[in-house]
């Protein structure tokens, strides 16, 4: 079945972990700057970087948490937060981008206007400089799109003050899918999809049949956020949504053709 229903771009979400092994991060972008190229309106990237955001806070001393997948960012972290990622990790995947000849541009979620973003609040905690995407604007992501371009986008969003606030990964390429009107959102992890209790990739599931999988035990830590993320998007903006392994670069390439890739995220039977 074609996952790409529309003349939108594909946002992809890529995380950290996956810029690690130089071995896998170089075929990586390598798919990543083709389907750019194969793709008539083109590739937005959204990335994250928890590895490296961990690594840096250990070396200061800092003691990184996470909750419900989430991680905690209070004010004294959020400095070498967006440092890494919307300045080293941002870097890293541009210039790799840019070395297979993709014409990519480093932005974050607040730059030229691309989202509007508030502080998180929790039931019973502080999350910190945690922010939600409440609203955006894709003239910036159409211009450059237009132009050829690829946009890289570090998780990093602002408030109303202009005062960083760290966006989960996740839900960032949810809201920039709606706000770009994407043909399709691509999450890329460490697995090759959705896997049931035998560890077996399941092909397609929706919504109810994620929450029991997350029910059982089945699904679980940061793989939870990753997959609601995917049915947010298309329950909320029909948005196909399909998560992958970013460990098969060379899958990447049959998306551009509507092959099947990875677990596909549909609507809810009703």
């Amino acid at each position: 079945m074609n996952i790409l229903p529309g003349n939108g771009p594909i946002v992809v979400k890529l995380g950290g972990a996956a810029l690690d092994d130089p071995a896998i991060s170089t075929l990586l972008l390598s798919s990543l700057a083709d389907l750019h190229r194969a793709l008539p309106s083109g590739l937005v990237l959204v990335h994250g970087g928890g590895s490296a955001v961990d690594r840096q806070l250990a070396l200061l001393g800092l003691k990184s948490e996470k909750r419900h997948g989430i991680r905690l960012t209070p004010p004294d972290h959020l400095d070498q937060i967006v440092g890494v990622l919307a300045g080293l990790v941002n870097t890293n995947i541009v210039g790799g981008l840019a070395a297979h000849g993709a014409p990519a541009v480093g932005m974050c979620l607040g730059s030229g206007g691309l989202t509007t973003a508030s502080k998180v609040v929790a039931d019973g905690y502080d999350p910190g400089r945690v922010g939600a995407i409440t609203g955006g604007d894709p003239t910036i992501l159409r211009a450059l799109l237009l132009a050829g371009f690829l946009p890289v986008l570090s998780s990093i969003a602002f408030d109303a003050e202009g005062v960083p606030l760290n966006v989960n990964a996740d839900d960032a390429a949810v809201a920039i899918a709606k706000i770009a009107r994407a043909s399709a959102l691509l999450l890329l992890t460490d697995v090759p999809g959705v896997l049931d209790a035998s560890k077996h990739l399941i092909p397609q599931i929706d919504g109810p049949g994620v929450e029991r999988l997350i029910a059982d035990g089945t699904v679980t830590g940061g793989m939870i956020p990753k997959i609601r993320a995917a049915v947010q998007a298309t329950e909320t903006t029909g948005v196909p949504a399909v998560i992958a392994s970013w460990n098969q670069p060379k899958d990447l390439g049959a998306l551009a053709r509507g092959g099947a890739v990875g677990t596909r995220i549909v609507p809810r039977r009703l």
